[in-house]
């Protein structure tokens, strides 16, 4: 018997879910992230460039290269391992090295991407970050070293995964042009678990920062959405009172409603990759399951107070484009439903006109047959006195008597002839 045939997708599509595996990282170590994207269309960028960015990297240290359609890559550069990634808008390079740096959160890691290389980087840095892997059998010492890393006001840290991890960062860049984050592992702590928590932790930030192009986004659609609000405002308080011009109303309301709906266009790609972008860094947060570390903020709460007030903007402002794009074309509708039931009005109007007209007419024509069959019975009388008055002497009638006598039959005989000659023409 032979074998059943695999769908032609089979294979590739349940390979996927083990396309991008978690780094493993033993501490005490150090980590490199960066995340490029091309200032705008994104999602359209030419994946050949990254690519070819990536292997440009690959063969200044001489390392293999990817598959030509690879979307993930890992492998050795030098004392350091790189993880590339390709995601729908992004690229990211992760870099990490074992043991710690002297000073902390040096961009010594951070340079073994050369400089020429960034430069020629086929889009602008999304973000990038420094991660400082330590081991850390306590607490004692470790509140020090936040503060003295990050800024106090926007310290978030927090127990991680049963209190085997602790994290910490700031969200602030440094003036190295990096975030900052720092991990703390617990003695046992394996180096996947490890890698997750960094993996986590890039994640977050890079989503994060994506997420925020949409409040951008929100802020600079404000101006453009006010004045096309005035506009419809100002346009649905003049349909209260009697319209004098309505096309003109009409070609307005449509100019609004198509600026509208070009804007809601242009918008809804980085309005819904906002919306993914958020519920990624909140699921990320979630699978860390923190747990408050002396009383101080967790990244869940840092993310309430200073993240999703942005977000909110955003949806916010997502949600009045299409209110304001169902306005208008309810407006749209109602003046083109007044302007029909103001024609249609118009239009009885000039029917009842036209009806009268008809009746006048058809008496004007009634009128006018009456003096016709007058006028061509006079004629045929005449004819007939012609005729008939010779034969009339002999037998005594004078013109007189004869004329009377013809006239009602001639009238009698035009008349119906005027009848017949209406019935075949109905």
């Amino acid at each position: 018997m032979p074998p059943i045939a695999d769908h032609p997708l089979r294979y590739a599509m349940a390979n996927e879910l083990h396309a991008r595996p978690f780094p493993v990282v033993a501490a005490p170590s150090r980590a490199a992230y960066l995340a490029i994207k091309p200032a705008e269309n994104a999602a359209g960028r030419d994946r050949d460039a990254d690519r070819a960015h990536l292997i440009a990297l690959l063969d200044r240290f001489g390392a293999p290269h990817p598959q030509p359609d690879a979307t993930h890559y890992s492998g050795q550069l030098g004392k350091h391992l790189l993880k590339w990634e390709s995601h729908t808008e992004f690229v990211t390079f992760t870099l990490f090295g074992e043991g710690l740096a002297d000073r902390p959160f040096d961009a010594q890691t951070f340079q073994v991407f050369p400089q020429d290389w960034l430069e020629q980087a086929p889009g602008t840095r999304v973000t990038s970050a420094l991660i400082r892997i330590e081991l850390a059998d306590g607490d004692d010492g470790l509140l020090d070293k936040a503060h003295d890393w990050f800024v106090p006001e926007s310290l978030a840290i927090s127990r991680v995964l049963d209190d085997e991890l602790v994290i910490a960062g700031d969200f602030r860049i440094d003036h190295a042009g990096h975030m900052r984050f720092a991990v703390f592992a617990r003695p046992g702590t394996g180096p996947r678990r490890i890698g997750r928590v960094v993996q986590r932790l890039c994640e977050i930030e890079t989503y994060k920062a994506m997420a925020m192009l949409g409040l951008s986004c929100a802020r600079s659609l404000s101006p453009q959405m006010r004045q096309m609000d005035d506009t419809l405002t100002a346009l649905l308080g003049d349909m209260c009172g009697p319209i004098s011009k309505p096309d003109d109303m009409l070609q307005s309301l449509l100019e609004v409603s198509a600026a509208l709906e070009n804007t809601v266009a242009q918008s809804s790609f980085r309005f819904g990759a906002t919306t993914a972008y958020e519920t990624i860094v909140n699921q990320r947060i979630q699978i860390l399951r923190e747990t408050r570390f002396d009383g101080l903020q967790t990244f869940a709460e840092f993310m309430m107070r200073r993240f999703d007030p942005a977000m909110r903007t955003a949806n916010s402002t997502q949600d009045r484009l299409t209110r304001m794009s169902n306005r208008a074309q309810r407006a749209s509708d109602l003046l083109r439903t007044r302007v029909d039931v103001e024609r249609s009005a118009q239009n009885q109007d000039l029917l009842t006109s036209m009806d009268r007209r008809a009746d006048l007419q058809l008496r004007l024509q009634r009128t006018v047959e009456g003096l016709s069959v007058v006028a061509i019975s006079y004629y045929a009388v005449n004819l007939v006195l012609y005729v008939v008055a010779p034969f009339g002497a002999g037998l005594g009638l004078s013109k007189p008597m004869l004329a009377a006598l013809a006239t009602p039959v001639v009238l009698g005989l035009v008349w119906l002839m005027v009848q017949r000659i209406r019935k075949h023409l109905d």
